[in-house]
């Protein structure tokens, strides 16, 4: 049962070049940030100890960083995990020196810091090869799912539709890494997953959309390819907008009550799920607009002519 129903088309696509120039703005703006700032690469991609430890009272970050620092740790990345009594402390890989080492004089450290009992939660080493082989399959993770998504797209649509929506994935991969960039919020694997699943849910509303693109230009005989395009989101646009809302909700919660765990993953789902709702509506579809999207295209073929038809009837 449909919650609203538009009773006409809105005209999206007189907000194409706009929303296509935004779009190109932004994707630009988030290359300059990954060239500049890059990413702040996690443990699983990076190698490394982290050290989880509680604390009976609330810890003074800034006076953990300077015992730290004077036992011999100066990059040591200091941040609460939850809450102020709980501390997340990354260090980088150091070569020669054994984890229970690592672990032993972090502790020591973190003594000299509080009179109260401090706990260690957890500690995990990541190998530098085994952080830098997991970066190189992420990256080739989600090229083959945009390669796949091309072929995919490609055979079922036309190929100006099948451009359209493998331009508007990257517009989303590129522009959630470009805030994951500006923010310098960790990137580790669970944030790969939200990328990867990012993919799957953007290229799903893309699909929809396309399919009541096509179903509209062999309805609308008359209308011009805007003006389908326009009657074809506008039909779609409750599916989108309930879709996203629900969706966004259960993240929402899972950002601000899930735990540090998965906070980054719940940030990039929910400002990618944002940014790809936007380019399922504009920068899809109005770059196939833009390519030369038309009523022709988008016909089945006529069916073969069966032998003798057509001919004259011999006297």
């Amino acid at each position: 049962m449909r919650i609203f129903r538009f009773q006409q088309a809105i005209n999206f696509m007189r907000f194409k070049w706009p929303a296509l120039m935004l779009s190109a703005l932004l994707v630009l703006g988030s290359l300059g940030l990954l060239a500049v700032k890059g990413i702040n690469w996690g443990l699983d991609f990076t190698g490394g100890t982290v050290i989880e430890a509680g604390f009976s009272q609330s810890a003074d970050l800034s006076q953990i960083r300077t015992v730290l620092a004077e036992s011999g740790y100066p990059d040591a990345v200091v941040q609460y995990f939850g809450s102020s009594q709980d501390v997340a402390i990354r260090i980088a890989p150091r070569d020669g020196v054994e984890q229970s080492r690592i672990s032993n004089e972090i502790m020591a450290a973190l003594a000299k810091t509080s009179d109260s009992q401090i706990e260690m939660r957890r500690i995990e080493f990541v190998g530098p090869s085994v952080g830098a082989e997991l970066r190189e399959q992420g990256g080739l993770a989600m090229l083959v799912a945009l390669l796949g998504i091309l072929l995919y797209v490609g055979m079922r649509f036309e190929w100006r539709l099948s451009v359209g929506a493998v331009l508007a994935l990257a517009h989303d991969v590129i522009i959630t890494l470009g805030l994951f960039s500006l923010l310098q919020l960790e990137f580790d694997l669970t944030v790969l997953a939200a990328i990867l699943a990012l993919i799957g849910y953007s290229i799903n509303d893309t699909i929809v959309v396309f399919d009541r693109i096509r179903e509209s230009f062999r309805k609308l005989r008359d209308s011009t390819p805007e003006e389908t395009v326009n009657d074809a989101v506008t039909s779609t646009l409750n599916r989108t907008v309930v879709t996203s809302l629900t969706t966004i909700i259960v993240l929402i919660v899972l950002f601000t009550m899930g735990g540090a765990l998965i906070h980054n993953f719940a940030t990039a789902l929910l400002f990618g799920i944002a940014i790809g709702t936007y380019s399922s509506i504009f920068v899809a579809s109005g770059i196939a607009v833009q390519l030369g999207l038309n009523r022709e295209d988008m016909l089945p073929p006529p069916p073969p002519e069966k032998e003798g038809e057509g001919t004259e009837p011999l006297l």
